[in-house]
């Protein structure tokens, strides 16, 4: 599934930023998610539906991921999934994605 969909989306003229495989579910990162559900569809894969996610760049030292969890964590959040994506950035699927977003901007 992952190469159909890969060459699916980069069909679209779209490049994937980041992805991960949570409980048999593609998640992918890209510039242009309806774009990618319209690729995905085209190729005959479902695209189950698109969420908001906050995506943070993160400095490539030690403790620099402990560091942002604990914040989310400290501030109530509820993190759904996770996954790197590239340029040294972390992508967030959160309850409240607003909330998120306003904890790691502080």
């Amino acid at each position: 599934m992952l190469a159909r969909a890969a060459e699916a989306i980069a069909s679209g003229g779209l490049n994937i930023e980041g992805f991960a495989e949570v409980d048999g579910i593609l998640h992918v990162l890209t510039a242009d998610p309806r774009q990618a559900r319209l690729a995905l569809e085209a190729a005959g894969l479902s695209a189950g539906g698109e969420r908001e996610v906050v995506v943070v760049r993160i400095e490539d030292r030690s403790g620099a991921v402990a560091e942002l969890f604990g914040r989310l964590a400290s501030a109530g959040v509820n993190v759904r999934h996770t996954y790197v994506a590239s340029g040294h950035r972390v992508v967030i699927a959160a309850d409240e994605p607003d909330k998120a977003l306003q904890v790691l901007q502080a």
